[in-house]
């Protein structure tokens, strides 16, 4: 796992888009802090440039950008990822004649490229965002996972092309620096900045299971996808589901335990994790986990941790995280954003304490609540369904409500996806937006109204709108881009077996009324193994990863801005009238960036 950066240019001299690309490279450092390169190509007037993080071929030819040679072709690669099938394709490849000089994925995705050009892409079972130099084809190649799990951001100006893995990187060439002054509109709505929004007016993340090429010689770049996650409702025997998902889960954790280098599982005590280190034990013989943990027994899990533990033989590394903690590294937190979300503060901690246990890549739970039915949206997305057919008037006017969910009636004015993703989880309505930024309430929705533009939903069944709803919009901006950030602050490496592509595969294929039914949220997956585990961990009310926040944001020095707008927020917080993710919000406004 590893951060990349590069720049093309039709006009630029290489020798300032090296400057650029270092800079981009030293900004990225922190996860890539094993080893770091680069790459100058004169006839692409271009530079790649490399920091890795060694988890597969720890040796020296690992090393990147790295090149690779055909008898008909020649490449260099800067690629971020983990290819969990790369074995397979390796063996596959040598069958049909290729040979290799390295024992890293990051050859295979070259020779599989070779072989099979862009319908490799494909093939690949893992998280990749990669650039490629096709120095036969004359042109750059940017690629994406099919499920987004690692970020690539690039910009097309009339002075350059420029890719990294980082919004920040992008931010430090002249020519790329200036803001989108709407970002803070949609943190303020989401919480988060949906794709495609960053806040740089250039910069855009390449689409997940998509591809862009670049034409050197006229300077033109195309975008494609490659692949794209479909619900097929096809499997409609339950019983057979319980044991498909059972094996294809056990297969999909054996390949993403794959590491030359230490690994591990988040325990947070809850049912996705604890089925994850349970299945992981079962093909690791010592295996390693992490957990956190409280004073405060409101919050803290480790009694079913503990439980959990008792299941099978495992190093176990358990911290206790105090408030003086969190005091003490908000501040650090904060500038670890690449980009600004009210959360991620729970997954920088996790994180921090995962590489100081030795572990350099660990495996974590995300993504069983969006494919199961774990969130209460499961339950509410046919009422805001039958909501929605109000008249705009009626629904415009639960903004004077309040109630924070009744406020969020308006957001329901807005077509499709955009407005039920609002009205489930959106944060402040346009009209107090306005009144926190000093705009327009008109301007407000406008922007909300023009950003993402979603597909519609209405052919799928009332829990896949859901589970849609929460896989592209609350994981896919949110948790893995959180969970992608604040590990590699700490250069660590999370991998989500949830999100392997054979198993996402199979959960798509099962019928709503077996997936998405039962007494329990995600009855299902607890079908799947509730003989395994400990009926306290399947059968308990949800917690979730969290934190005391609104006692310690409310005791927090360093949440006194001395701005008057946050510190009024502040004391609503304290008083109970604000929710602390809405208070984090406020106050990433007041120091995103000027940390």
């Amino acid at each position: 796992m590893c951060r990349i950066a590069g720049a093309i240019s039709p006009s630029l001299q290489t020798g300032e888009l090296a400057a650029f690309v270092h800079k981009m490279c030293l900004v990225q450092k922190h996860g890539g802090p094993d080893d770091n390169g680069s790459y100058t190509s004169a006839a692409f007037n271009g530079v790649l440039g490399h920091c890795r993080l060694s988890i597969i071929d720890l040796s020296e030819a690992g090393h990147q950008p790295m090149a690779y040679a055909s008898p008909g072709n020649s490449y260099t690669i800067s690629y971020n990822g983990e290819i969990y099938n790369y074995p397979e394709l390796k063996s596959e490849l040598v069958r049909q004649g290729y040979s290799f000089n390295t024992n890293s994925d990051t050859e295979v995705v070259m020779a599989a490229y070779d072989k099979w050009g862009t319908g490799s892409f494909e093939r690949l079972n893992g998280m990749f965002a990669f650039a490629l130099f096709d120095h036969g084809k004359n042109e750059v190649l940017l690629a994406r996972d099919l499920s987004g799990i690692k970020p690539l951001y690039y910009a097309h100006t009339a002075q350059l092309f420029a890719f990294a893995s980082e919004v920040r990187a992008l931010k430090q060439v002249p020519y790329l620096d200036k803001e989108n002054t709407n970002w803070q509109v949609y943190l303020m709505a989401y919480g988060h900045l949906p794709e495609p929004v960053t806040t740089l007016k250039d910069v855009q993340p390449l689409p997940k299971g998509s591809y862009l090429k670049y034409n050197i010689a006229n300077g033109k770049s195309t975008t494609s996808t490659f692949e794209r996650a479909s619900y097929l409702e096809k499997i409609s025997s339950r019983k057979d589901a319980v044991e498909l998902i059972r094996q294809e889960l056990l297969d999909a954790v054996q390949r993403h335990l794959l590491s030359d280098a230490p690994i591990g599982v988040f325990l947070s005590g809850g049912l996705d994790s604890g089925i994850i280190a349970l299945l992981a034990a079962k093909k690791q013989q010592r295996l390693n986990t992490v957990s956190l943990y409280f004073d405060n027994n409101e919050y803290s899990e480790k009694k079913f941790q503990d439980e959990l533990l008792k299941q099978f033989s495992c190093e176990h590394h358990q911290f206790l995280l105090s408030e003086n903690d969190f005091h003490n590294s908000l501040q650090s937190i904060i500038k670890a954003m690449d980009l600004p979300c009210c959360d991620g503060i729970n997954t920088w901690y996790i994180s921090k304490y995962a590489r100081q246990s030795g572990l350099k890549a660990v495996l974590s739970g995300i993504g069983g609540d969006e494919l199961f039915g774990g969130y209460p949206s499961f339950n509410r997305i046919r009422t805001a369904s039958l909501l929605s057919s109000l008249p705009d008037k009626m629904l415009k006017a639960g903004r004077f409500a309040q109630s924070k969910k009744l406020r969020r009636l308006c957001y329901l004015s807005i077509d499709g996806a955009v407005g039920k993703y609002l009205f489930l989880r959106g944060q402040f309505v346009p009209s107090d937006i306005a009144a926190h930024l000093g705009a327009n309430e008109a301007s407000v929705w406008k922007i909300l109204e023009e950003l993402p533009q979603l597909p519609n939903l209405e052919h799928l069944s009332a829990g896949n709108q859901a589970s849609w709803l929460e896989t592209n919009m609350y994981m896919q901006n949110q948790l893995l881009r959180d969970a992608d950030v604040m590990s590699m602050a700490h250069g660590l490496e999370i991998r989500v077996p949830y999100l392997d592509k054979e198993f996402l595969k199979l959960v798509f294929k099962i019928q709503s009324d077996i997936k998405y039914k039962g007494k329990l949220g995600k009855q299902l997956l607890i079908d799947a193994f509730s003989s395994e585990l400990p009926q306290s961990i399947w059968d308990r009310p949800k917690m979730g990863f969290s934190f005391p926040f609104k006692e310690w944001f409310g005791n927090s020095q360093y949440a006194n801005t001395g701005i008057a707008q946050v510190d009024a927020a502040h004391i609503k917080l304290q008083n109970g009238q604000m929710h602390w993710s809405q208070f984090f919000t406020l106050m990433l406004l007041a120091f995103y960036g000027k940390e």
